[in-house]
């Protein structure tokens, strides 16, 4: 009995050995990090806005230009579609009439409403005063519906409104490099505004 005991004991502390001496033991094991597909973009080309709009500025030519439908009553509101990459900048156009300062506090609480998952927005001035274009530009950082909005207005007659939403659940990660090609666009359309 004490010679099986001694030989089950052996045999027992032999295998912990030999398992602990195995190399595989000794290494680290790091997880690879996640990773997104490559997103290829192509060069920014523009196009002119042609039409009966009050406005008119250059977007980008992989855009298409699409009626409103949530509201078919603004016929004045359109949204600048990127089809392959699921993105749209809804732009609605409001005419001023002695409420410049609400439909800019408007705007501003549309911005606010993506803090709770932002991480951050910050917030740029934008003036073109040749084409007297002023407006602010919203980074929202996180992962937000909506990641870039913009107003611009002469102060007088006309307010623009832009907002960019994908139809893609918010990842700030992998929409980083889209985000990224439809921000220098949104750049373009606010450096191109001219008021009609």
């Amino acid at each position: 009995m004490k010679k099986q005991r001694y030989k089950h004991s052996l045999i027992l502390f032999v295998l912990i050995i030999f398992i602990a001496g195995l190399p595989a033991c000794k290494q680290k094991y790091t997880p690879k990090s996640r990773g997104y597909f490559r997103i290829d973009l192509p060069k920014h080309e523009y196009q002119t806005l042609d039409s009966f709009f009050p406005y008119g500025f250059e977007y980008s030519k992989i855009a298409k230009i699409q009626k409103d439908k949530d509201d078919p009553s603004q016929k004045l509101w359109i949204n600048i579609h990127y089809p392959k990459y699921n993105g749209t900048i809804h732009l609605s156009y409001i005419a001023v009439n002695n409420n410049l300062a609400q439909l800019l506090e408007d705007a501003r609480k549309l911005a606010y409403k993506h803090t709770i998952k932002a991480e951050s927005i910050e917030e740029q001035q934008f003036t073109n005063p040749q084409n007297k274009v002023h407006g602010i530009l919203y980074h929202i950082k996180g992962n937000t519906a909506s990641s870039v909005q913009f107003v611009a207005t002469d102060s007088s007659s006309h307010f623009l409104r832009g907002a960019l939403y994908f139809m893609n659940h918010p990842n700030q990660d992998s929409l980083a490099p889209v985000i990224k090609y439809i921000d220098h666009d949104i750049k373009h359309i606010m450096e191109t505004l001219t008021w009609k």
